[in-house]
Order: structure tokens, then sequence, then C-alpha cells
């Protein structure tokens, strides 16, 4: 059994990466066989090693019969150290974001931003749980000058294990909505888990962005002696039906990106690349040339019909903010929304969001899922469809032949299926 992180940092170094699935492991990979509660990722380590890595490691002996294969304690822990390991070693500026909602989207401005001045690493896809963050760790190398590590949490205690992995010296929170309520508990346990972070960052004196059009966050200024606040003077949102355009000081950012709420996530952007130095005209043309392709606050024209695919993920602030930013376009609007996951009161935020909509003057409202039924309670009108499936097989023809269309769900409903439809 390994008993020490350097013998298993010594193994690390002699491969050429990591890998926690033994269908995608590289060759000269060091394999870690994870373990869920329906499934033994031990079992997977001789197979891994058939397909090319060098090493395996595992917690389970049954499955420790090769001398390729190492067994320690807690497969998952010994991963989680191997990286706070690497880290240590690690001497570049590290910025940590986490939030309610706008992650992905900001960790990708911030990337686009400082990676005109600097070699990079931010986080790929979704790598932003307690395994995905110590497998973007591992990653860095000493031609990476600037990392940005996106952290996800659905509870409280989350946001500080990853932090003590990462170790951030910079870090902001896009903000505190009602996501992940559930695990949470409540939106003051949302701003507890995510502001473990800034705990971090007081207690390392690292250096904290602060967004000040948060109300829950703009308070913690006074916790720290030096905090950079957002949106920086001379940033403003210019009047447009379609993108996002921000004036900054007399300079016109016409972004890709779709709503007016993503502005803070741009201002978080701007804020980075003049802390790190970044020339102004760099950063005007990173977040110009950006364009979302992730499901999040993605604006897509087809032959008259345009459509605001927004369908990666929803909580009740980023469905409002959708929401009002579809009531602003011209022509005829169609909504079709679909179930919020983990929130605590379910039925109530979904009743909310039927009220809300109610008054906007979308023509059109189609609502996809069990978890959004009781929104039906405002509206009237509205189409309710169980399942994605069943309402593509409602429907043979497009849903609207010119207009806008919004597409806001869960992950969980697949409203991408719609968009291929369409």
């Amino acid at each position: 059994m390994i008993t020490t992180v350097e013998r298993l940092y010594s193994l690390y170094t002699d491969c050429t990466g990591v890998s926690t699935d033994s269908r995608t492991v590289g060759e000269g990979h060091l394999f870690f066989g994870l373990s869920g509660p329906n499934f033994n990722g031990s079992q997977y380590a001789a197979g891994a090693l058939e397909k090319g890595a060098k090493y395996a490691v595992v917690d389970d002996p049954a499955f420790a019969t090769d001398p390729r294969i190492f067994l320690v304690k807690d497969s998952l822990e010994a991963l989680q150290e191997l990286a706070r390991h690497h880290r240590a070693k690690f001497t570049k500026p590290v910025v940590g974001i986490t939030g309610s909602n706008g992650k992905t989207t900001t960790k990708e401005l911030v990337n686009a931003v400082l990676s005109k001045k600097y070699r990079t690493f931010a986080t790929k896809g979704n790598f932003n749980n307690h395994i995905g963050v110590p497998l973007t760790v591992l990653q860095w190398t000493d031609q990476t000058e600037l990392a940005i590590v996106e952290m996800g949490a659905n509870h409280q205690g989350e946001i500080a294990l990853l932090s003590s992995i990462t170790q951030p010296t910079h870090g902001l929170i896009t903000n505190i909505g009602y996501a992940h309520t559930e695990g949470f508990g409540g939106i003051e346990g949302v701003l507890r888990g995510k502001s473990e972070l800034f705990d971090f960052l007081r207690k390392t004196n690292g250096m904290p962005f602060i967004n000040m059009l948060d109300e829950r966050l703009k308070h913690m200024v006074k916790r720290f002696e030096k905090p950079m606040a957002y949106p920086m003077d001379g940033l403003s949102v210019l009047p447009n039906a379609e993108f996002l355009h921000v004036d900054w000081h007399g300079h016109t950012i016409k972004t890709q990106l779709t709503g007016a709420y993503n502005f803070p996530n741009v201002s978080a952007a701007i804020a980075l690349g003049v802390h790190f130095g970044v020339p102004e005209a760099d950063i005007i043309a990173a977040i110009a040339a950006y364009a979302p392709e992730n499901q999040r606050s993605q604006l897509i024209k087809k032959e008259g019909l345009t459509i605001i695919m927004d369908a990666y993920n929803a909580n009740p602030d980023s469905m409002r903010g959708a929401l009002q930013n579809l009531a602003q376009f011209g022509g005829h609007k169609v909504a079709i929304i679909g179930d919020m996951n983990e929130l605590q009161d379910s039925d109530e935020e979904h009743r909310k969001i039927g009220r809300f909509i109610a008054d906007l003057g979308i023509d059109e409202i189609i609502l996809v899922g069990e978890k959004i039924k009781p929104a039906l309670e405002f509206l009237p009108k509205a189409k309710h469809f169980p399942s994605t499936t069943h309402l593509l097989s409602a429907h043979s023809s497009p849903l609207a032949a010119t207009g806008t269309i919004l597409l806001k769900a869960s992950r969980t409903i697949k409203l991408e299926q719609v968009l291929e439809k369409l």
C-alpha cells in the first residue's frame, strides 16, 4: 500500500497524464479506480493497463493483482492529495471562480482575456467538482503561467474542499442565487457555501474580485483590506435587442452573448484583465471574439428564426434573466422552458416563474417536465408536455417559422433535442 504522497507523486511524474475513466485512458496514463455507490472502480484497473495505462491506483486489495497496480486507503482521497501536492509546487497565480450562475461563461471570458498575455490553463468542460478539479490541477505544467479554475458545488463544505486543493491566489464569486437550494439548505446556505472561496482568500491574503451588483456579495468588501470591486468605473450596458453591447470609456464592446444578465460576467473578465496588466485593446478584442458554444447564452439565427439556446442549466434567477431578455425581442416570441432541479421549495419556485412570465407579454409558452407544472396556475393558455420526447412527438414540423424562441431548462430536460428539430 502506498503510504506517502511523495511515492504517489513519483508515479505521476513518470506518466503522461491522469485518468479516472478506463474507456478513454491514454497511453502512459496513471489510472485511478474511483468507486461510487453502485460501482467499484478498482475492477477496471487491469483493463486500463491493457489499454495503455502505465500504472493504476486502487483501494480494493482484491484488484491489486499486478505490480503496476498500487493500493491506497481511498482512491478519491489519494487523487485529491496528489493534486494538492502538485499545486504546492506551482508558483504562478491561480484564479478560482464559483457562484450560482455564469461560472462557465465567466471562466471562458476570463481565459479569453488573460490568454492574450499569459499561457493559461482553464478548466475544460464541466470538470468543476471534487473529481474534475483535481484532474484539472494535475494538468498544470511548468509552461502554465496562470491557471483558471471553475469550482461548482451543491452543498456546504464543497468549495472549502476545492479551495484546499486549488489554493487560489485570486478569486471571484459570480453571484449568489437560488441554485441548488435543496442541497445548501436555502439561500443563506448558498451564501455560506459559495463564500468559502472568499474565506480561503481572507485566510491566505488572496485577492478577491467582488461583484458589486449582487446585493449579497457587495457587503463582503468590508472583509478585505484591498479587494477589487467590479464593474469598474466607466462600464455600462448599451441598448441592443439581441446581443450584449458594453460601453467602456467610450469604446463599444460588441459581445456575442445574448442577455444583459451577462454584463457582470463581462465586467469580471475586464477587471481581471486590468489587474493582470492585459492591454485594453486586447481585453476588448478578446471579449468581442468570444462566441459561446456550450448551450449557454447562444443566439442562433436560421431562416428568419432566432433561437436563444440557454438550456445547459436553470434556476429561478437565471430563468428570470433569460425570460426578461426574450421579452425585449420584437416579433413573435415563444418560451419553451422546463424543470429547474435541486430547489428546496420546488413547487413554489416554479409557481413564481409562472407568475413572472404572465406579465412579460410572451406570445406562446410551452412548459416541459413534471416539476414545472405548478407554473400553469398563472399560465392557463400555456401548453404542457411531460418530457421533451412528448413535445417533439406533438410537433412534426418546426414550432415557429419566424420570430424568437427561448430554450431554457435544467440539463435533465434535454432541450437541445428541440434545437436539433428546429
